[in-house]
């Protein structure tokens, strides 16, 4: 059954661009590190190496850096977890190759501009626009595994 599956051209599809847009937000969460370690930032008392308890206060904070790229990553996880599931619904009702790709990489493109917009904080809309895009996408998928396998 999977050897089957991974010959489909469409589940190989999804495959390639969940794992994308997985890695994607991985990404995100090394850049929020990044931000921490240099701006000096940290959420809790042992994050902080060798300092004394009046010293580690100092280093508890927040950071405008470190809050946008927390927010930049819970967005992902807020719309590429539905992705990944929905999708994976969708290739298995067979959809068009072409229609799938379409999905897949409108959403992908959507998701990674997405984080550019925020990390670089581009003006808006920018950041709205590519949200709306792959939430539609999202959307469109999940149409289309209700329409072609709704059972009541």
């Amino acid at each position: 059954m999977a050897a089957k599956l991974m010959d489909d051209e469409v589940f190989k599809a999804f495959t390639t661009y969940a794992t994308v847009v997985i890695l994607k937000m991985m990404l995100v969460a090394f850049i929020t590190a990044y931000f921490r370690i240099t701006r000096g930032v940290f959420m809790n008392e042992e994050d902080v190496p060798r300092k004394s308890a009046e010293e580690k206060k100092k280093f508890l904070r927040t950071d405008p850096d470190v809050e946008r790229a927390r927010r930049c990553h819970q967005n992902d996880l807020e719309n590429i977890v539905p992705f990944v599931v929905v999708g994976l619904l969708y290739a298995l009702t067979g959809p068009e190759l072409s229609c799938a790709l379409l999905h897949f990489r409108v959403f992908a493109g959507a998701r990674i501009f997405h984080t550019v917009a925020y990390i670089a904080a581009l003006p808006q809309p920018c950041r709205g626009l590519s949200w709306v895009v792959g939430m539609l996408v999202t959307f469109s998928m999940a149409y289309g595994v209700l329409s072609t396998i709704l059972v009541l």
